[in-house]
């Protein structure tokens, strides 16, 4: 029996969905009043809990071999923060794991996070790496680079579709390993059982690192058209976005993150998704959706 916990998420959802393709025992950790049906009906088991509560979490692993967590508080607010969840939270999942027996524990972080990290989230995936590591469960930490379906659409394709310029802090040309949810999932559902995954901390990227620049021209090469860029200073506002995500994006102006993954690639049997097929299958369901806006009804 595998426990997906974050089933509900982006990343979460498509790990569950290919686990029930895949015709394996799925259980789903889902709060009450959160969208598990479509998951239920596909053939998941369905615990209702939550991270914040430890009892809720113990009758939700009795029984399972495998945790996959992708859960976290980023787009949650109230009593859903990154204290509540991200690390009281998972430190109750690890708890409530060891004390069923489970015998791997997958959890997905983030590249390059540290305790001391300006980023609140960062810091609790950092810490609960740590707490991970020590508390004698084995485990698999999967740590992806920037994901090419959250910030390529949010900085780049979306001005792009809009008809206004791409904004980006500074000159845009730090090279970065941004990855596809779907090699993630990829790499996860490889991981399940696969030796050289149990107590292992693997860096996960792309096929190839790129900056800003790259992927601007690289959508220039494919829709023919030329991207204006703005390049503003650290510290000011992108439009339309919230701050976070200039903060964000003037630490990723910083430093270049390289991870190297022909190999971890071969190991685990994950063709990757590179930035260029990324975009020619994000462009085509733009298109497929505008056709069927205009269609007539």
């Amino acid at each position: 029996m595998i426990l997906a916990v974050g089933a509900t998420g982006q990343l979460g959802s498509l790990i569950t969905r290919r686990l029930l393709a895949e015709r394996q025992q799925v259980r789903i950790l889902a709060r009450e009043g959160s969208s598990w049906q479509t998951l239920g009906q596909a053939g998941a088991q369905v615990a209702i809990g939550d991270l914040k509560s430890r009892a809720t979490l113990d009758a939700a692993c009795a029984g399972v071999d495998v945790v996959i967590t992708t859960a976290n508080a980023a787009q949650r607010g109230g009593a859903d923060n990154t204290q509540t969840v991200d690390t009281d939270g998972n430190r109750n999942l690890i708890d409530a794991a060891r004390n069923a027996g489970v015998k791997q524990f997958i959890f997905v972080s983030a590249f390059g996070v540290t305790a001391d990290s300006p980023v609140p989230l960062f810091q609790a995936k950092a810490r609960t790496e740590e707490y991970l590591r020590a508390c004698g469960l084995p485990y698999t930490i999967l740590a992806p680079d920037a994901f090419m379906d959250v910030w390529i659409p949010m900085v780049v394709l979306g001005p792009f579709l809009e008809d206004r310029p791409v904004t980006i802090i500074g000159e845009g040309r730090r090279q970065h390993s941004m990855i596809a949810a779907d090699d993630v999932e990829s790499f996860a559902i490889a991981a399940i059982g696969h030796p050289e995954a149990m107590n292992r901390h693997l860096p996960l990227g792309g096929p190839e690192a790129v900056s800003w620049r790259d992927v601007i021209a690289a959508l220039e090469r494919r829709t023919g058209r030329s991207i204006p860029v703005v390049s503003l200073a650290p510290g000011q506002p992108l439009p339309g976005l919230p701050e976070i995500i200039g903060h964000l994006m003037a630490g990723l102006d910083a430093y270049d993150s390289l991870i190297d993954m022909p190999a971890t690639a071969k190991a685990f049997g994950v063709t990757q998704t590179s930035v260029d097929q990324f975009l020619r299958g994000i462009l085509s369901s733009a298109s497929q959706t505008q056709t069927l806006r205009n269609s007539p009804t």
